[in-house]
């Protein structure tokens, strides 16, 4: 499936790898990150209006969708590599500067871009996740529970792609069935499994990623006091009442010209609500 009215292209980004990556619309750019289990088409209802006056651009993540899946060296789906992929695939289109939105994984690669880029990043967005170091600070005993594939994904290789192989649209099922308060349409939630059934090594390796060396770049951030500079928007459920943090000192500690906001909305809220993830954005790119 396609955005409609997007151009698609295939993007250079390292060696050996591509993304896989539609564009549309003219007007400053804005760049739009997928999470899991998902492709770039989460995007379809935001990016169709954004087109109107900025330059869209939604990649699918390596390792995702039709991007291309390198085998893992260790570093292969670091958040830095796959944030350096981003800024590769905007300079392609000719922007040395941009805004960015992320939901997800995509938002931690977003977070990662913020941080390590922040000269190229002028805004940013991030939809329903915590930073990697603080995602695992808050997770305690058995409200941990609600994320049992963090800890299955961050197993030693051969293990997790193992079990989840067997049966993989079970799995991915699960996430796309229950995160959400209403149900996808047919069609986008068979292109999201099929996408995810034919990714499972380099999902697990992107997960597996944030249980080892993104923990350590968020360490070495945190004891250098780096922050994201630009202005940042946060659109989150409120998980902080069950498992008993208060989100937005948390992010307020990363990025100081924050905007927390609340929603009441599942996880996947640029479909579910996408007229107020389309409000946020537009806010953000005016600040």
């Amino acid at each position: 499936m396609k955005i409609p009215g997007f151009d698609y292209q295939r993007v250079p980004v390292a060696d050996g790898v591509a993304l896989t990556v539609a564009v549309g619309g003219s007007g400053s750019p804005i760049v739009l990150l997928h999470g899991f289990p998902q492709t770039h088409l989460m995007w379809r209802h935001v990016a169709a209006d954004l087109a109107g006056d900025h330059t869209v651009i939604c990649p699918d993540l390596r390792g995702y969708g039709d991007s291309d899946k390198p085998a893992d060296t260790g570093e292969t789906y670091a958040k830095r590599t796959m944030a350096a992929d981003v800024v590769a695939v905007a300079r392609a289109f000719g922007h040395e500067r941009f805004a960015l939105a992320g939901h997800d994984r995509g938002a931690l690669v977003a977070i990662r871009a913020g941080l390590d880029h922040p000269d190229a990043v002028t805004h940013l967005a991030s939809l329903d996740v915590l930073p990697t170091l603080d995602m695992w600070d808050v997770l305690h005993g058995a409200n941990a529970a609600v994320a049992f594939h963090l800890y299955l994904m961050a197993q030693p290789p051969s293990l997790p792609e193992t079990m989840i192989s067997a049966s993989a649209d079970a799995f991915f099922e699960h996430f796309l069935d229950s995160w959400g308060k209403r149900p996808f349409p047919a069609d986008v939630r068979a292109a999201y499994l099929a996408a995810s059934r034919n990714a499972v090594a380099s999902i697990v390796a992107d997960y597996r990623a944030s249980a080892g060396i993104d923990v350590a770049h968020d360490t070495a951030d945190r004891q250098t006091g780096t922050q994201l500079r630009m202005p940042v928007t946060v659109l989150q459920q409120d998980w902080g009442a069950a498992l008993g943090y208060e989100a937005a000192a948390i992010w307020r500690a990363w990025a100081p010209d924050l905007d927390h906001r609340t929603v009441t909305s599942g996880h996947f809220m640029a479909e579910e609500s996408p007229a107020e993830v389309i409000k946020a954005l537009r806010e953000l790119l005016a600040r």
